[in-house]
Order: structure tokens, then sequence, then C-alpha cells
């Protein structure tokens, strides 16, 4: 059996919806993978409210102590205190059970039929809280009718859950203390349901047996031994406690490791890395792996769940990586259920996508194919391009898609010229490629359109229409190259266009020709030359002098080609096919030249010339649409 889905009204930063007819929905509703669930996000997302929020309905094997707080009850942004809900509803659902889990719950199971008629069970449980002032009172039950009946004795045991916070101390978990998280483990594993006659006992009894005749100063036949001080200490110690303990209930003592029962021996062990310097991430790892020993029992019939917050505590980027390949594997193949929650790329770009939700605005967003507009091969290619730059996408509030290096490079110096710093809007730019942008903008369609993620996705793309020496046939009907670049931007635009997802398409050819254009045309010329330089000298690179010699060069070209009145149209076209694309000089080192210098100029002077030239709107016109400053248009 899994946790198959989770229903929360007013319950933290989760309120209610209402239905058309006026019924209360559950603020969210999240469903889950029966292997594992990913739930990523920003601080603050909600990830730790749906953690804590199961944790309230299933209770831990480690016996924290969890009950409903007035902090729980939702309360509106913006509103007043006194304003906080005064009932809250955790629902929880539960669903593939095998025959051996179902006749532990009985009383409470529900019936569903599938599409093809067949007929399984489903297991409901609802936590019910309401608050008076201070007070908090709640219910817990199961069943499928409004009311239900309660839970409790071994069906309730049953359901409980591992849980991992994630401050957590490995190093004091793992060490011999009483009820110690380790001690829990081994005391619920197989290896030790012979609590009666285990080995261990014997072996504690004949240690203890063994102490103890040294502190009597004997060995083990009986016979004194040399060493005295153990004998002469213990007779010290009895005789304090014989000085001021009271006739009838005179004090005698013993040393031992433990008594002999199995749970006090358990409590007295402690696990170590065989590297006593281990530090915080591999004491992590040892912890988790002492948890998969309760989880993987074979012949436990109750819930198999983990609840693990920041699975990536201490832990460096391989061991990230080698850690939930791991997961995935042991939750495919042991039937083990597991909920984690990550700020980190590294682990959101290694798992199957399907197995993410994204904690965003106040909702939870599945991405499974039930949910998205992601095609199976979308699945399949995501798998396989996106790393760990492009997973930034599930953390960011808005995104500028592009497909070069060139736009990857220059967004970000546009934009802190426009007074839009990315950092400080939560955005990212993600270079998708030449072919990407359908594949990664359907991770923000929904095929329910009302469920929006509330990201501005930005798509900038060139309009990819050469202005000169190429002919343009449309039906069989040639067409001018004005007409063509319309059909082919107002084409494109369509085709990524949808829900939060827009294009921002070039006005010409490419970025690189439509800067060409600009009124930075003289500085991005500049910036080609400087490319040329570096290209051609990598080890010496760009000098002063040099720079020198290319500023001269592009001034006395630009002055040439005025004298000749070349039209704006035709300098772009000899700036970016005839000298840059022609000597085949680096987009990439071009966009980082021109970067830097438009860095170095005024900026007031330049955010001017990018709100009133046409040839750069789309570039701001995206960048204002990603940071919800304008609607792009």
């Amino acid at each position: 059996m899994y946790l198959s889905e989770l229903n929360l009204w007013n319950f933290r930063k989760y309120g209610t919806r209402t239905d058309e007819t006026g019924s209360n929905l559950p603020g969210i509703s999240l469903s889950l993978n029966p292997q594992l669930n990913l739930l990523v996000g920003e601080n603050d997302a909600g990830k730790t409210a749906l953690i804590s929020a199961i944790k309230l309905v299933l209770n831990t094997h480690s016996n924290e102590f969890s009950r409903p707080q007035v902090e729980d009850f939702y309360i509106e942004p913006e509103k007043e205190e006194r304003e906080r809900s005064t009932e809250f509803k955790i629902e929880c659902i539960f669903k593939g059970f095998s025959k051996e889990e179902a006749k532990n719950f009985l009383e409470w199971l529900s019936f569903y039929e599938d599409e093809d008629k067949n007929i399984y069970y489903y297991l409901k449980i609802f936590l019910v809280a309401k608050r008076d002032g201070k007070s908090v009172f709640y219910d817990l039950k199961a069943g499928s009718h409004v009311e239900g009946s309660q839970i409790d004795g071994k069906a309730r045991e049953l359901l409980r859950t591992t849980f991992l916070k994630p401050l957590r101390d490995s190093e004091s978990e793992l060490s011999p203390r009483r009820n110690s998280r380790l001690s829990q483990i081994l005391y619920n594993h197989d290896a030790f349901s012979n609590e009666e006659s285990h080995e261990l006992l014997n072996i504690i009894q004949e240690a203890n047996k063994s102490i103890g005749n040294y502190f009597r100063g004997v060995d083990l036949n009986g016979s004194p031994i040399e060493d005295s001080s153990g004998k002469e200490l213990l007779e010290e110690l009895n005789s304090y406690l014989n000085s001021f303990s009271r006739e009838g209930n005179l004090l005698k003592s013993n040393f031992s490791i433990a008594d002999t029962k199995l749970k006090s021996i358990l409590e007295r062990l402690s696990l170590q890395l065989f590297n006593n310097k281990a530090g915080l991430g591999s004491q992590n790892l040892l912890f988790i792996a002492t948890e998969l020993l309760l989880l993987k029992r074979d012949n436990f019939t109750g819930l198999k769940l983990a609840l693990i917050e920041e699975i990536e505590a201490h832990l460096h980027p391989q061991s990230q990586t080698l850690l939930i390949e791991y997961l995935e594997e042991v939750c495919n193949d042991s039937q083990i259920q597991m909920i984690l929650t990550t700020h980190s790329p590294i682990l959101a770009s290694k798992v199957n996508i399907e197995s993410i939700n994204i904690c965003k605005n106040n909702g939870v967003f599945n991405m499974s194919s039930d949910f998205t507009e992601l095609r199976k091969g979308d699945y399949s290619f995501l798998q396989r391009f996106l790393d760990v730059t492009r997973s930034n996408l599930f953390f960011a509030n808005g995104i500028i898609m592009v497909e070069g290096d060139a736009e990857n490079i220059l967004i970000p110096t546009i934009a802190k010229i426009m007074g839009i710093p990315l950092s400080k809007y939560g955005i990212s730019v993600i270079n998708v490629g030449s072919t990407g942008f359908l594949r990664y903008s359907n991770i923000f369609n929904r095929k329910n359109v009302q469920e929006s993620l509330g990201v501005s996705v930005a798509c900038i793309t060139d309009v990819d229409v050469k202005p000169f020496g190429t002919k343009y046939t449309l039906a069989d009907k040639e067409v001018s190259y004005e007409e063509y670049k319309i059909i082919e931007k107002t084409r494109k635009e369509k085709l990524y266009t949808k829900q939060d997802v827009k294009c921002f398409v070039s006005d010409s050819w490419t970025l690189e020709f439509c800067i060409a254009a600009s009124e930075l045309k003289e500085h991005f010329f500049k910036a080609v030359k400087y490319a040329e330089y570096i290209e051609n000298s990598e080890v010496i690179g760009l000098t002063d002098k040099k720079i020198e010699k290319g500023n001269a060069f592009v001034l006395d070209e630009l002055t040439k080609w005025e004298t000749e009145n070349k039209t704006n149209e035709e300098i772009a076209y000899l700036i970016y096919n005839d000298y840059m694309l022609a000597k085949k000089i680096s987009k990439a080192i071009v966009a980082q030249c021109f970067a830097n210098i438009l860095c170095e100029l005024k900026e007031k002077e330049i955010r001017e010339i990018l709100k009133r030239d046409s040839n750069l709107k789309y570039l701001v016109d995206a960048i204002k649409y990603a940071a919800k400053l304008g609607d792009g248009s």
C-alpha cells in the first residue's frame, strides 16, 4: 500500500477553494507516486507543511510527539491573527493494498472501480482539528463516509511513517542513549524478534559475569587474581553506600555493561563509521542507510513510507547524485514509497521528472503526464538533457528560455541595465538549445488550464529569415522578405505561446543581426573585433594595443559605409554576415565582449536606447514579462 493522495483544507498556508456549487474543496490536493516523490521549491514554498500534515495523521516510528497547534490553522495573507481559521482538515488516501495488507484495515476499507471494471481497495484517513482561542481539539477517523469511525490499535501502528527532519543530528541518533533511534530500528527489525533468548542476551550475560568477577577479584574459575584494585574500588564504593543507607534497606552495587533485557542492550549500542573523523555528510548517509533497515523488512504488512526533509543535507554534489539514484532504485525494487523535499537542482535534475512536484505560489504541481502538457517523447528528452543548470527552472519565479549561448550571456547584463537584476526577481535564464522550447515550456503548461504555476515563461527566439540573397515562396508563390518575415514571426509566436508561456521573436534574422542594426551597432562591432583578437591569440588575449587598433578599425569601416550611403540593414548584414559569420567568430565570445562593453558605458544612456530602439524591443519585453512588469506587448 502507498499514500496516493493528500488533501488539505485550511492547513498552514493552504486554504480552501470553492466550486461552482459552493462546496468547499481542498486548498491543495497532491497526487503521489507509489515510489519516489520529490517536492522541490524555494524557501517557504510549502514543502514542510505537506510533510507535517502527513506526520500529524500517521505519526512516526520514532514516536515523536506531534499534535495540531494554533499556528497550523490557516490565515489569509495580510489578514490579522484574529481572522485565523477555526478548523482545518487533513485527508490521506491509501491505495495499492495487497490482501495481506488489507486484512488489517477491513473495518475502514472502501472500494473503487477502474476503467476496466476492476475492483480495488482504498483507505481514507482524515484528521479534523478545531480550535477555541488557544485550545486545540482534534479527531482522527477513517472510512469513506462523512463521519468516519475511530481508527486505533494495530491498524494505527501499521500506518506509522519514517521521518528524517531537516536539521537532523545523525551522530546523536546513532549514539547509545535511552530510546535512541538506533535502538528503535534494531528492536523492530526481524533480526531481533526473538526477544527472550536472543544471542545478544548470552553475550551480555557472559560479559557481565566477567566484569563482575573482576570487581570481586576472581577469575572465571573463582580463583583470586593478581589485580585487586577493582575489588578494592567496589568494596570502598559499597562501604559508602552502607554508611548512608538505613537498616532494612541496605544499598549495594555492582558493575555491568547493561541489564539483561534486549531493549536495554540495544540502547547501549552505537553505530559508527570506520573513519572516526567522518563528517556530517557521511553521518547523514549512515543514518539514512540505518533507516532503510526498517523500511525494507520483507514480512512487514504495514505502511512503508519515508518522509525525508532536505535529503541533500551536508552532502556534496557527487554524493547527492549517488544517493538519489540509489533511493530511486530502492523505491522501484522494494515497494517503498519516499517523499523527499529539496532545494537542490542537482537532485531535481537526476530523478525522473514524473516524480517531481513543484511547490509554488501556494500550490503543488505534479509533473506526471496526467497533469502536464508534456508528451511521452518530452519526458525521454528531458531525462537526457535536463541538467543541473536547466533544473533551476523548478525553483524560479520567472524564466527566460533562450536558444543559444549569446542570449544566455547577454540577457542578465541587459536586464541589469534595465534595472531588473534577474537574481532580485528570481528569474532564471535557461539555455534550451535550438529545438528545445516546446520540450521545456510544456513543463509549465497544464492539462487543467485553470491550474497555473504563476511562473511567467518568456521564450526568446530568432525569426531566422535572412534579409538578402534568399528567395522565399509560400504555396508556390514567391513572397518578399518582409512578408515572409511577418509570417514566420507570427508562426513562432503562435507555436510557443500558451498559458503562462509567451514567445518573443526577433524583428529580423538573429539576435546578433538585431543588435548590429540597433543604435548599439558601433559597440557590437567592437565586440566582434575584440572576439576575433581573443580567438586568434588565446594565450595573450585582448591587450590595450589591440583594443585601440580594433576601435580604429571599426570607426573607419562605419565611416566608409556611411559615406557609401549603406542602409542600417545593409550595415548590420556586413557586420554580422560578411564579417562575424564569414570569419567564424564565436558568438559566445562576441556576447561576452559586448556585455563587458555595455557594463563600462553609462547605464542611463544605454537604458534609454533599450527603451526606444525597435530592434531590441523583443528582448526588453521578454525581460519585463518574466519579471511580471508587463504583458510583453
